[in-house]
């Protein structure tokens, strides 16, 4: 019994480091054609600042040796995570489905592309609304009294974590959807809590936008509190579907007895 389990946690740790060395092969694969695009990438990445119109020269600095090395290496690793994404989660899928019920791997598949679309619409959101008027707020402030000479390394490293952040608070509708559809939470629950809901949301807010403003925060905080409520909606849909299906199969085990 102890030989199976060792064999069987071997053949487990073996699947997952196959699976780690595929999506790191196509990590690295992706950002390296990324780094190619750097000066677009970075370019692309300095538009919501528009164009850095209120910095003396228009246009950010690098003060290390190394550092506009270090913030290209940066940006091509993001446009590399994002494009490799969906061969990423695939590998993570195939991992954990054998240890999941038909139904829920079934529900798995059918949400990996919906979970790459809505990361995609996180970050987009983050990069048209949030970060503009965000960014603009951070130059103004205080360039009254101190000239702004803003570091490449710092912008691009700010842009990159609002985007990731952005990104995967916007999963919350699709997570809350699988964990009623297993059973783990219920939509009661859920708005039984959203107290819980509105204070995580603002501390969420504070904690990842880098201003101290209450406007540039409610534009994290009133999006996340609005996921949740779309979350409770769609984890009610879960919830139903499983009530749904158990009924079917207690009508059936009766008709059999």
């Amino acid at each position: 019994m102890n030989e199976e389990r060792s064999i069987s946690i071997q053949a487990h740790l073996l699947e997952l480091r196959r699976r780690l060395m595929y999506s790191s092969i196509a990590i690295f694969i992706t950002t390296g054609i990324a780094f190619v695009f750097h000066e677009q990438i970075l370019i692309l990445l300095m538009e919501p600042a528009r164009g850095f119109a209120n910095i003396p020269g228009g246009k950010p600095i690098f003060t290390e040796l190394t550092e506009f090395l270090s913030t290209a290496m940066k940006a091509s690793l993001l446009v590399g995570l994002f494009t490799s994404l969906p061969f990423v989660l695939y590998q993570a899928t195939m991992f954990v489905s054998p240890g999941l019920t038909p139904a829920e791997r079934h529900y798995l598949y059918a949400l990996l592309p919906v979970v790459i679309i809505v990361f995609v619409l996180g970050s987009a959101f983050g990069y048209r609304i949030l970060f503009p008027p965000m960014i603009d707020f951070l130059l103004r402030f205080g360039s009254d009294v101190a000239t702004p000479q803003i570091r490449i390394g710092n912008y691009v490293g700010i842009m990159i974590s609002l985007l990731l952040w952005m990104g995967v608070l916007f999963e919350t509708p699709v997570v809350l959807f699988f964990l009623a559809k297993i059973g783990l939470v219920t939509p009661r629950f859920l708005l039984k809590n959203w107290r819980y809901a509105v204070v995580i949301s603002i501390v969420l807010g504070a904690i990842v936008t880098p201003t101290i403003d209450p406007f540039n925060q409610f534009l994290v905080a009133g999006p996340v509190i609005l996921l949740y409520l779309v979350g409770i909606g769609t984890a009610w849909i879960g919830a139903r579907g499983r009530t749904k299906k158990a009924s079917n199969e207690l009508g059936v085990d009766a008709t059999d007895g």
